[in-house]
């Protein structure tokens, strides 16, 4: 409706016989436009994309991790290992013989849980290093992938090696030997323990050695005294008890 303030205005317009005007939709709307109204303006016209996309920027790769040394050696470089995987192993593939020696002959199989940074073949060459070494409990150890074995060395995530290792109760921070496996708790394999500061790779010597050393019937011992290497059997995770730590079962033993 138009009020009677707007009439004068409407009816001052004349068009002259003849004489088309065009009105634009801008001079329309602010022929209609009622005091005191925001200013409309038109909607701008979409724009049209540009024919040369624009290049997305790369970003720069990180350093590149580099291994660490500790006590001498090279060290393991630390992985992602999840809290909880799939709860499933996966077998390593092949066979490994026995180093020469003649001790008592052990048949065992590697596994490691699906969903942890660490495939079996490379875990697998690991522990039958360990498990050969002169220093090691002097037995045999030959690595199967099938058929009856003696024990089995298993790495397993923290969550899984809680489950696996009932009724003892190791948490989320241990390892164990339970129902034939030697359970390896797979953040221990990582990051190792503060017994052995920044040594991870001695302390994975000593891990394999004591959870193998349960399934070959030896039970926990102490510290014979301050100062003196911790016998294996020692729970050096937890403490080295005055002692120094000490991976091997037989430590004066030469290296091949």
């Amino acid at each position: 409706m138009i009020n009677q303030k707007e009439r004068p205005l409407v009816r001052s317009l004349r068009v002259p016989a003849g004489i088309a005007i065009v009105i634009t939709a801008t001079v329309a709307a602010a022929l209609i436009a009622r005091p005191g109204d925001p200013a409309r303006t038109p909607a701008a016209a979409p724009t049209t994309p540009s024919a040369t996309p624009t290049a997305a920027s790369t970003p720069a790769p990180g350093p590149t991790p580099t291994p660490t040394k500790a006590a001498g050696r090279l060290q393991p470089l630390p992985r992602m290992v999840p809290t909880h995987a799939d709860g499933a192993y996966k077998t390593a593939p092949g066979t490994a013989k026995a180093h020469d020696g003649d001790g008592t002959t052990v048949r065992y199989l590697v596994e490691v849980e699906r969903g942890l940074p660490y495939t079996p073949a490379e875990f697998a060459e690991a522990v039958h290093l360990i498990l050969n070494d002169p220093r090691g409990w002097g037995h045999r150890f030959v690595r199967v992938a099938e058929g009856p074995v003696d024990l089995r060395v298993s790495l397993t995530s923290p969550a899984e090696a809680r489950q696996r290792c009932l009724p003892l109760d190791v948490g989320l921070a241990l390892s164990c030997f339970q129902g034939g496996r030697a359970v390896i708790n797979a953040d221990r394999w990582n990051t190792g323990a503060p017994s052995y500061g920044r040594d991870i790779a001695t302390y994975r010597e000593y891990l394999i050695s004591h959870e193998v050393g349960h399934g070959l019937g030896h039970g926990h011992t102490t510290c014979p005294g301050p100062g003196r290497a911790a016998p294996v059997m020692v729970q050096q995770t937890k403490s080295l008890y005055g002692c120094d730590p000490n991976p091997w079962p037989h430590p004066g033993r030469a290296d091949r």
